[in-house]
């Protein structure tokens, strides 16, 4: 039933129930798939041996697989999940078309299927939260733009004159994940499979990091504000403590949030003033933020009795303590002293995940507690394990946390410590050594995490089941031109949908374009006094590159040496802007669960480098790295070398035509070459042609620029 009227004026519509219901239940399926995912490669920081030898079972490869689950499909379904249920009735219409839900809820499955396949098989951009290949990204974005259609399509119908503050949130959300994606995505294909992005080293990175930042804020941050604006004061039966603080929330949040990312790039080649720029606006991040937390909170004035009892209440009160939490914990991180001593450590990790698992799947599990029994027109099976459930995540990710905080101080400390110019411990494994036991806590911590989930779909399950069918509710509302609006403040700005939009764009726009153009616009790196000896990679030494990237190397390794004393002291001369002009994607990275590789060419021979591919606690006892012997059997792809070169050059990489047409005789003499020295140093095997000749070319080229010779 659409829509009718009647002779008092009113018009009498039926929600669409059964889209909000195939997201809940995407939602389920895919935060198992999530959750088992995580449990699985935190064991394999542990113990190596689950990387089973197998090259789609290694951690580099399943970590983009859990990452992308957790956010886009676990956190992603929910998110369409409470727009469609609570959009309707904070509208008072019907979802706008159909025919665009369909698309959007089997396009959006499919995209994370798409996704399940590529990168277990190493097909992946190597930018972190944004690994999917360009056909994926297209797919993306159309899925997407079904999303908005649908959206705003409900807004243009709408029944209701002001906008409530859970649409505020959505329709930030839509709007900026829509600029990310686009702005971060561009890039020229190779082939069906490959393709290169267009921005490339520094210019790269800040691109990246003003996406992977703002993805936690746009996709997993506002619109979980909507969710929660809208869930909580239903769950308590009380209206939100403070419309006023909603208003200063949500203009603040969407103007601070989007100068953030650079925070990511601190001691880094990024310019000084970026850097600074990216760590005052996280700072001033925390007042909006907990402003929202306190407003959730004081949502719950005169329930706080019923949070003894009811599981419900316990999820709601629990996700908005550790959304207060972690953007505490945030801008803190942004600060630079404490950022010298946690980045790249394990107390980023925590810091993640107290915000995924505590305030986004929390907020997912109290919605879901709460939605469930009135989709389906029954009472939730039981309370009992949804206490239970409770308990154990509470349990489970506070294990996580605690673990990972200790472990990343301990490694943050461990890495900086020295004595006069000297480090007290020279030796990276030495740092692993000391952390692992906090990985099996960790890994535990996660365990119980799922167990907990396990649990909640069962009870689900049985709620879901016991269910009957029944007839759609008929709901009446006077049509939107019946309704009179404010003349002036906020409430008027409701009013004019179109207006407040265009306010939301600007005000997403205007940090954007001041943040990140100067770096693209920054022909001082390019300047050719300052390139003279960063030569473009030979045809050989970009397959490897794109080896390394295929296999997730830089979610373990880091390829930036910070300005910082034990950095350089660590690992040799600081890293400039101008030696990652040709680094399409950039591989600063963002975690040391190995050490950084920036200057590793030429330290050891081609043999140290072959067999600890092969076996690498037979060169570093100790280590948890994954074997690759794939590497030493698979050949390498001379044959779309040429048309790599001639899409690098189109993006300003000097390589010539007679370069391009000898792309496949220059690698392989290059790989000949790789071979002699692996024989003169003793390594019998075999290896004419095979891909770990392009590795070790690679790596062998990371060194500082003066020490980098044409080939």
């Amino acid at each position: 039933m659409s829509q009718s009227k009647s002779k008092d004026n009113l018009e009498h519509f039926t929600y669409d129930e059964e889209t909000p219901k195939l997201f809940f239940l995407a939602t389920i399926i895919w935060g198992a798939v999530a959750l088992l995912a995580g449990v699985f490669i935190a064991s394999q920081l542990a113990f190596w041996q689950l990387n089973f030898k197998l090259p789609w079972f290694t951690f580099g490869r399943l970590r983009p697989l859990h990452t992308n689950s957790a956010i886009f499909a676990f956190a992603g379904n929910a998110i369409f999940a409470g727009v469609y249920h609570s959009s309707q009735r904070l509208l008072k219409t019907r979802i706008f078309s159909d025919a665009l839900s369909k698309i959007h809820f089997w396009g959006w499955q499919l995209i994370i299927v798409l996704a399940a396949i590529t990168l277990p098989l190493g097909i992946t951009t190597g930018k972190e939260y944004a690994e999917l290949e360009w056909p994926i990204d297209i797919l993306i974005a159309v899925v997407w733009v079904a999303f908005a259609v649908n959206f705003f399509g409900m807004i243009a119908r709408r029944r209701e004159r002001h906008l409530y503050v859970a649409i505020w949130f959505y329709l930030a959300s839509i709007i900026t994940v829509a600029l990310l994606h686009i702005v971060n995505s561009i890039a020229l294909p190779v082939s069906l499979f490959k393709s290169y992005p267009v921005y490339a080293g520094v210019q790269d990175a800040l691109v990246q990091w003003w996406y992977g930042h703002n993805a936690v804020a746009f996709f997993l941050t506002t619109p979980y504000l909507g969710l929660m604006y809208y869930y909580l004061p239903k769950a308590v039966n009380r209206p939100i403590y403070s419309y006023r603080l909603s208003i200063i929330h949500f203009w603040a949040l969407v103007f601070i949030y989007i100068w953030t990312g650079p925070h990511h790039l601190l001691h880094s080649a990024l310019p000084d003033w970026a850097q600074t720029l990216g760590m005052i606006f996280s700072i001033m991040l925390l007042a909006p933020s907990w402003g929202g937390m306190i407003n959730g909170l004081l949502t719950m004035r005169g329930a706080w009795h019923r949070v003894r009892k009811e599981p419900i209440l316990k999820f709601l009160v629990a996700a908005v303590t550790f959304y207060g939490m972690s953007t505490f914990e945030g801008p803190l991180l942004s600060i630079k002293s404490v950022n010298a001593l946690a980045h790249f450590t394990d107390w980023i990790i925590g810091h993640v995940h107290s915000g995924v698992l505590g305030w986004n799947g929390f907020m997912i599990f109290a919605i879901l507690y709460y939605v469930v029994p009135k989709l389906w027109k029954t009472e939730l099976y039981s309370e009992k394990l949804a206490n239970v459930h409770f308990w154990m995540a509470m349990s489970g990710i506070l294990l996580y946390i605690f673990s990972m905080w200790a472990a990343g101080i301990t490694q943050g400390l461990m890495w900086r410590a020295m004595e006069g110019p000297r480090l007290v411990y020279p030796d990276f494994v030495e740092t692993l050594t000391k952390i692992i036991p906090l990985y099996y806590v960790r890994a535990f911590g996660g365990f119980l995490y799922l167990a907990g989930y396990v649990i909640m779909m069962y009870n689900i399950f049985k709620t879901i089941k016991a269910s009957k069918p029944a007839e759609p509710e008929v709901y009446s509302a006077p049509p939107l031109g019946k309704f009179t609006t404010d003349k002036q403040g906020h409430r008027y700005l409701e009013g004019l949908s179109a207006l407040f939009t265009v306010l939301v764009v600007i005000a997403v726009i205007v940090g954007s374009v001041i943040e990140i153009l100067p770096t693209l616009l920054a022909h001082k790196y390019y300047a050719p006094e300052k390139i003279e000896n960063v030569k473009p990679y030979t045809p050989l030494e970009l397959a490897g590159r794109d080896i390394y990237i295929r296999e997730g190397c830089y979610t373990c390794h880091s390829q930036m040496v910070r300005t910082l004393t034990y950095d350089i002291a660590r690992y040799g001369e600081m890293s400039r802007p101008e030696e990652f002009i040709y680094d399409h994607p950039f591989q600063f990275g963002s975690r040391r669960i190995g050490p950084d590789l920036a200057r590793v060419g030429g330290k050891y021979p081609d043999s140290w480098h072959y067999y600890h591919m092969y076996d690498p606690r037979q060169i570093t006892p100790g280590s948890t790295m994954p074997v690759y012997p794939h590497l030493f059997r698979k050949k390498i792809d001379y044959h779309i070398l040429a048309k790599k070169l001639l899409v690098m050059k189109r993006m300003g990489v000097p390589y010539s035509e007679a370069s391009i047409s000898s792309a496949i005789s220059d690698a392989q003499d290059q790989a000949a070459q790789v071979e002699e020295s692996l024989k003169s140093q003793g390594v019998k095997e075999k290896v004419r042609d095979k891909e770990i000749l392009a590795l070790i070319a690679y790596l062998q080229r990371l060194k500082a620029p003066a020490e980098v010779t044409d080939k």
